[in-house]
């Protein structure tokens, strides 16, 4: 089979390009090694600047005009007229974008994994027959997440990654609140984000600064301190790369996590991820195109990626960064929808 253009990886980033594509009338192949769209280890927040005016309100299990930011000296309790943050469930969100790329056009294969690149051809795999097929391509997408196949094709290193780690137990909260705690987090965050009918429950850190396993001894050791008791619960963890080295590669594109466009300071992935993949789009329908919106991205990436590294390697610059912003935020100096990677 051949397509004229082919996405590895059925997550935002994959479906928003193949969206995009379908409605220029090119039909793109994605090709997902799950069976389940959607399924992804994330607290679930989208930003008002970033996605909650793209999506169906009926998506948003809980919004947020009022956000609690708690750290070690301060509580400081934001409030906009419109809604801050909103909580989606990951396979609601993958199912909605999947109908979109769909009645666009595209052809979604799930339960099928990429087992080699051969100049313009992939080799496919059926997870369950183990049954093999070779697809040629004009123009291939990496949107396959933090270990992405294609950006090892390239020859990519992935030294810059995050360690998101969650629970998503039972309850109904209604305040979503963000702790920097350096004793549990170092220079990450833990989080409660409420959803409707579950709270997510966890924490972000850089990798560089804290292994996988010290993050979920402070993360149930935090959420201990206010009430939740974690240790018999299921743990579900993720690297989050933040490694960007590039997303156009002649006929070859990467993007969301599989180009390291989350945002190192905070973990945020699903805006920078659908952007990419709309970008990448309008590149392959027009090579000529200027990717003004990627620019923007990249530039808010880079600052994100330099706090990261500078609170990462000094703990006393960290606290006082914490505390500074945080102040800020509290006198309206600093806007929240600053901290985010919207553009």
């Amino acid at each position: 089979m051949h397509f004229h253009t082919v996405i590895v990886g059925a997550g935002p980033s994959g479906l928003a390009c193949a969206r995009m594509l379908g409605d220029r009338g090119i039909q793109a192949l994605v090709i997902e090694r799950h069976e389940t769209i959607g399924a992804k280890v994330c607290a679930g927040g989208i930003t008002w600047g970033g996605l909650i005016s793209r999506v169906p309100p009926d998506l948003a299990e809980k919004s947020f005009p009022v956000q609690h930011i708690i750290t070690r000296l301060q509580k400081v309790r934001i409030e906009e007229p419109t809604p801050i943050i909103a909580t989606v469930n990951r396979v609601k969100l993958g199912g909605y974008m999947a109908r979109q790329a769909i009645t666009a056009g595209a052809e979604i294969m799930t339960g099928w994994q990429v087992k080699g690149i051969k100049g313009q051809t992939l080799i496919i795999e059926e997870k369950e027959s183990r049954k093999k097929q070779e697809i040629s391509f004009d123009y291939l997408v990496g949107a396959d997440g933090s270990h992405s196949l294609v950006r090892r094709h390239l020859g990519l290193a992935n030294n810059k990654m995050g360690i998101g780690l969650n629970y998503q137990i039972s309850g109904d909260l209604q305040k979503m609140e963000w702790h920097l705690n350096s004793r549990f987090f170092r220079n990450g965050y833990g989080w409660i984000f409420p959803h409707k009918d579950t709270i997510s429950i966890g924490a972000y850190v850089p990798r560089s600064v804290m292994p996988a396993h010290q993050l979920k001894k402070g993360l149930i050791a935090w959420a201990g301190t206010l009430g939740f008791s974690l240790a018999r619960e299921q743990a579900r963890a993720e690297y989050i790369n933040y490694d960007y080295q590039g997303w156009r590669f002649d006929r070859i594109f990467l993007i969301g996590d599989a180009a390291g466009l989350a945002s190192g300071l905070t973990g945020e992935g699903i805006y920078p991820a659908i952007i990419s993949g709309e970008e990448a789009a309008r590149a392959i329908i027009d090579p000529a195109y200027s990717a003004v919106i990627m620019e923007g991205l990249l530039r808010k990436h880079r600052l994100h990626s330099h706090m990261a590294d500078w609170t990462g390697t000094n703990p006393i610059f960290n606290i006082i960064a914490g505390e500074v912003v945080t102040l800020g935020l509290r006198c309206g100096l600093i806007k929240f929808n600053k901290l985010e990677m919207a553009v």
